[in-house]
């Protein structure tokens, strides 16, 4: 039987930290009305103590949705820890998402105390929001960089005080997917208690391979997958949770799955990019405006004859309507006959010839043939086609 993914959707968290991406509460409770529909099973809704708007914010998202857990993100303090206690208060399902750095790097100089100190911080803070909220995740910053054995430490102690989820992020996207994938493995089999509480990644995409750990880490042990909606968020953004979703569903031989309606994945990422005000790259995998499109010759005949050929996702999986077949001068015959079929004539071979040379022309001079380009060539007398 497959082993059932958790998917931690921090969109309205580390997603809305990029810059120019703020968005107020209304469009807060309709993305997170869209999340809750789509089926991820954790909502981070924000960083409460970080303004009064954040706050009220992530109350209202608390009070208006009722199946996915609801998540406010805190440091290591207990005005922070406070705060978001009270800002989940309306939650049916509320989590406190409590931390701090655990590497050197962040021990050292950005703490400026020792690893015995954040020892101490860590227990005293799970301790906190473990006497506001029964379930209570700890995320050990910059786990990436961090030594392993240490981390090791400080998630004994995380558990100890009650923390339910460990959180183990890859900050900085620096891990390579062996890399992650074994510090997830030397956890899941070194850490006292670790059978009390669920391993979760949350992977950066600095080096392009926050999707890649992501799948490393479940593969190890981790149970739950920190993302967000079109892969938006600090410096390169975050996992992209269309991409994690669709490994699992394509990928049934891994073991997993996840409770996500994929035929939502387009619209909620058109919604996400309109309230945020970020274009998501054609390129993109799954969500793109290029991910089911085909302008070589060559794949548009394999694609016109059995999808299959060159498309491992039906479009409709993911809510996309259908394939484009793009003419381009790159374009063969075949894609040209399919694309006047659609606009209403059956081209002859004979008549399919002629079109076709005067289709090249046009197309060594647009980047793109349009159904208004090929209308022109339809009409002149003397070319021989059927109306449909």
């Amino acid at each position: 039987m497959a082993t059932r993914i958790q998917i931690f959707d921090t969109t309205l968290r580390d997603g809305e930290q990029v810059p120019g991406c703020k968005l107020n509460t209304a469009q807060k409770i309709e993305i997170a009305l869209a999340l809750e529909t789509l089926g991820v099973d954790v909502i981070e809704a924000g960083f409460p103590v970080s303004s009064p708007g954040d706050f009220e914010s992530v109350r209202a998202i608390a009070a208006a949705i009722k199946n996915p857990i609801i998540c406010g993100l805190s440091r290591a303090v207990e005005q922070d820890i406070r705060v978001a206690a009270e800002a989940l208060k309306p939650a049916l399902r509320p989590r406190i998402h409590t931390g701090i750095g655990v590497s050197e790097m962040h021990i050292r100089y950005k703490l400026c105390t020792t690893p015995e100190g954040i020892l101490e911080r860590a227990a005293a803070a799970v301790k906190l929001a473990k006497s506001f909220v029964e379930d209570v995740e700890f995320y050990a910053e910059d786990a990436g960089r961090a030594d392993n054995e240490f981390l090791a430490r400080v998630l004994e102690v995380a558990i100890k005080a009650g923390a339910t989820v460990l959180n183990i992020p890859d900050t900085t996207g620096y891990c390579l997917p062996e890399q992650y994938g074994a510090k997830i493995k030397y956890l899941y089999e070194n850490v006292k208690g670790i059978e009390k509480a669920i391993l979760s990644t949350h992977c950066h995409n600095d080096l392009g391979l926050a999707t890649a750990n992501s799948i490393a880490g479940i593969s190890n042990g981790a149970r739950q997958i920190e993302c967000t909606i079109n892969g938006i968020g600090e410096r390169a953004g975050n996992t992209a949770l269309e991409e994690v979703v669709m490994i699992l569903r394509q990928h049934a031989d891994l073991g997993f799955v996840s409770g996500i309606n994929t035929r939502l994945l387009n619209p909620i990422s058109q919604l996400v990019s309109e309230k945020m005000g970020v274009v998501v790259q054609p390129n993109k995998a799954i969500v793109g405006g290029n991910a089911f499109a085909h302008s070589s010759g060559i794949h548009q005949d394999g694609v016109i004859k059995k999808r299959e050929t060159y498309e491992i996702i039906d479009p409709l999986e993911v809510g996309v309507d259908h394939s484009q077949i793009v003419l381009t001068a790159r374009s063969g015959r075949a894609a040209l006959a399919y694309r006047a079929k659609n606009i209403g004539f059956n081209l002859t071979k004979d008549a399919l010839d002629e079109v076709y040379a005067a289709f090249l022309i046009i197309a060594d001079r647009k980047k793109e043939v349009v159904d208004a380009d090929l209308l022109e060539l339809l009409k002149p007398v003397g070319i021989p086609v059927t109306a449909l």
